[in-house]
């Protein structure tokens, strides 16, 4: 199966990292953001990764092309911010059948093989996975039938107009017939597309447990770590301290004051702390923790 991901924004929200790496590419602990979104398929599923984007593509495709990913990876550029969907409508091209499609920042729980068979089952142009919230105001709401139809679409409702707590996760299965509902150029698939598709019976959602973060800020970031180590989700490392940390290797720990005070934190190689308290913060390789410090919720 192809899977597309929308990675067209430039992660302005987590700069300085950003100014030099583009966020597909930022490390969750040992696997890339871009490599936690497509695992929301297992590995065995998918064939090929289309890249949406346009902001340092040619540092992506490099990354890529230079990795032993279990899957190729492809890059459809941007020349201009597209929404969206102009950014998955400028794939039609490349994209056929059935495919995944997940907005390039989401880390979640979610195993979107249950999107697939409900997709198939209610024969959907669109299955989307859905979350529940307490404030939907940011994000697209649904209506959801008892067979899984969304009968309703509202993209970042005003108070008065919430009807549901379930919200759009930002993952979906679509046929290519999708694309059919695409107007060309720029526009959101949120409000021109998913409207549409509930009105004509076309759109269905399955709804999902566990976590949901949209990693696209400094402390969202910090989350989508702690939620990477509690559900081991990596491959190399070491875990140490309660609650613990990540450690990029035994290395990497050693050059860890026994008198730093570590927890829900990511240290990647080569880093230096020294007797410091470090909670829920990123540590990207080479960083230096004098003594004497606090970092909480840091990058």
């Amino acid at each position: 199966m192809q899977v597309v991901v929308l990675a067209g924004g430039v992660g302005s929200r987590l700069r300085p990292w950003t100014n030099s790496i583009p966020k597909p590419l930022l490390p969750v602990l040992d696997q890339t953001l871009l490599e936690h979104v497509v695992g929301s398929l297992p590995v065995d599923m998918v064939d090929e990764v289309v890249v949406a984007g346009g902001y340092k593509i040619d540092q992506i495709k490099a990354y890529f092309d230079g990795s032993d990913t279990p899957f190729d990876v492809r890059i459809v550029p941007e020349d201009e911010p597209l929404g969206t969907g102009g950014a998955l409508g400028n794939c039609r091209d490349v994209v056929s059948g059935t495919f995944a499609c997940f907005n390039g920042d989401i880390v979640s729980s979610l195993d979107a093989s249950s999107l697939l068979d409900q997709h198939r089952r209610n024969r959907s142009v669109g299955t989307l996975g859905l979350w529940e919230v307490e404030d939907p105001t940011r994000f697209g709401i649904v209506g959801l039938d008892e067979s899984g139809y969304i009968t309703r679409f509202k993209e970042k409702p005003k108070p008065e107009e919430v009807f549901s707590k379930l919200i759009n996760a930002g993952s979906y299965i679509f046929n290519d017939d999708v694309f059919d509902w695409m107007p060309q150029g720029r526009h959101s698939i949120e409000r021109d597309v998913f409207p549409k598709l509930a009105e004509a019976g076309l759109l269905s959602g399955v709804p999902f447990e566990g976590y949901f973060i949209d990693a696209g800020t400094p402390e969202a970031w910090n989350q989508a770590v702690v939620a990477s180590i509690q559900h081991a989700r990596h491959k190399n490392g070491v875990l140490h301290g309660d609650p613990p940390s990540w450690f990029a290797d035994k290395a990497t720990l050693e050059g860890v004051s026994s008198s730093a005070d570590l927890a829900h934190s990511m240290v990647a190689k080569s880093c230096i702390v020294g007797d410091s308290i470090v909670s829920m913060s990123t540590l990207l390789e080479g960083a230096r923790i004098g003594n004497q410090a606090r970092l909480s919720s840091c990058l």
